[in-house]
């Protein structure tokens, strides 16, 4: 053995033989699925179209602005949410592939300086490229119907990070970055670095501004609704929304006044609810649904509320839902389009858990944005890659860290000959039509 190889970790032995490692294998890497997820990229273009949003003011750069963004954009899609793993995978073959050069990649504090590099307007024209990135999804044909779904969600924080507050709801230090979805198709729509704190009007609406507009005007005849929780029922909110002929469906907060609209259907529920409690040994809560005309002092006129009142076991529970939909009942709205919103709850559990979106470890705002709208990127990305590549297997409707365990850490060995990189992968792989699939439509392309 060579005095300088590190010795060979030995196991226990298998029927009497003996069981060494031997890391001594160059071209051999653990992330060969990203390689599809590369090739199905180049007909989407997002990476090209993202390193366009920033201003080259370097001299003598190794690294040009796509390959940096690619190689950034891959490593969280195969779950490095930080750049602290540039270093240790800038020399992987089927990463240097993916991103689309033959040497060596960027290392970490090459990729920290990309991050702290980025201006407003680049980010801004980065935030309004993903916005064109949505509209696209359609391919030209125009949707019945998009919904705005907005949520803040926490991104705790540990240092003096711009924006960050300390949040009573939250418990801690954060910030409270707006995730916007489509709530039809899970398609992310933007997402935009925030203080911990609810939301004010004009937060809101300087996000909506940018929203709406761009949507009319590539689909002028598409109905839109804006759903949100009760921090977002700012009569501000509404009366915009209201002049842009926007529906709306948000949660709206409890008071005595709207109680009192209210209070006969809650004690006939509750009546009703101690009824049933004593017929039936195992009752269920029972619901009511209301809907009324309520008019708050800071309204100019007023609005339907829809309210949901539920009596059981623990008392009685009461919620409220403004609303702009008038002829549709009061289960209908409450049941079937606002708690339908709920499934952005999962559109974020992936953007945060399955690509760790919520490190904001830099002190600059404009670095977290630029982290954050690369986290989007991906999301996107794996979003469309799940619809269009992953359709009718077992990945159709996974979440991402499941097609990432299942697909893109893949093990292979890249084998770099003249002409040709061949990557020899398992037997035993069985999502081979994937990859088939993707050839083959490259095929058509050429053809």
């Amino acid at each position: 053995m060579n005095k300088n190889q590190a010795p060979e970790p030995e196991f226990q032995a298998v029927n009497g033989k003996r069981l060494l490692f031997c890391f001594d294998e160059p071209e051999l890497t653990g992330e060969a699925g990203l390689l599809a997820l590369a090739e199905f990229e180049k007909g989407v273009g997002l990476f090209d179209k993202l390193a366009d949003c920033l201003r080259d003011r370097r001299k003598g750069s190794l690294h040009g602005h796509r390959d940096l963004v690619a190689q950034r954009a891959m490593q969280i899609a195969a779950g490095d949410g930080d750049a602290a793993g540039c270093s240790r995978l800038r020399a992987d073959p089927a990463l240097k592939l993916a991103v689309g050069s033959e040497a060596d990649l960027a290392s970490q504090p090459t990729m920290s300086r990309l991050e702290n590099r980025a201006r407003p307007r680049d980010l801004l024209r980065m935030g309004y490229a993903l916005g064109e990135l949505f509209l696209d999804s359609f391919e030209g044909k125009a949707p019945a119907m998009i919904v705005i779904d907005m949520d803040p969600t926490a991104h705790l924080v540990y240092g003096q990070q711009q924006l960050s507050l300390f949040s009573s709801h939250v418990g801690d230090s954060c910030l409270m970055p707006f995730h916007v979805y489509d709530g039809v198709t899970g398609r992310l729509i933007c997402a935009t670095l925030r203080p911990g704190k609810v939301p004010a009007a004009r937060e809101i609406l300087a996000l909506l501004k940018r929203i709406v507009p761009r949507i009319r005007s590539r689909f002028p005849d598409t109905r839109l609704m804006f759903r949100a929780d009760s921090h977002h029922s700012k009569p501000e909110v509404m009366d915009w929304l209201g002049s842009k002929e926007v529906d709306w469906a948000v949660g709206q907060q409890p008071n005595n006044a709207l109680r009192s609209l209210v209070a006969d259907q809650i004690d006939q529920a509750s009546s009703d609810w101690k009824l049933r409690e004593k017929s039936l040994e195992n009752a269920y809560p029972l619901r009511r649904y209301a809907s009324v005309e309520y008019k708050a002092a800071s309204w100019k006129q007023p609005r339907r509320v829809v309210c949901r009142i539920e009596a059981g076991p623990l008392g009685t529970d009461v919620r409220y839902v403004s609303t702009s939909l008038g002829e549709a009942s009061a289960r209908a709205i409450y049941e079937g389009v606002y708690c339908d919103r709920a499934r952005a709850e999962l559109m974020i559990k992936d953007h945060k858990l399955g690509l760790r979106s919520d490190r904001s470890p830099c002190r600059s705002a404009c670095a977290n944005q630029f982290r954050l709208t690369l986290h989007s990127a991906v999301y996107a990305l794996l979003h469309r890659f799940r619809e269009k590549a992953l359709a009718g297997t077992a990945l159709a409707r996974a979440c991402f860290q499941r097609i990432r365990i299942e697909l893109l850490k893949l093990a292979a060995r890249v084998e770099t000959l003249k002409t040709r990189v061949k990557v020899h992968l398992p037997q035993s792989f069985r999502f081979k039509q994937v990859f088939a699939s993707l050839a083959k439509g490259e095929e058509e392309k050429l053809a």
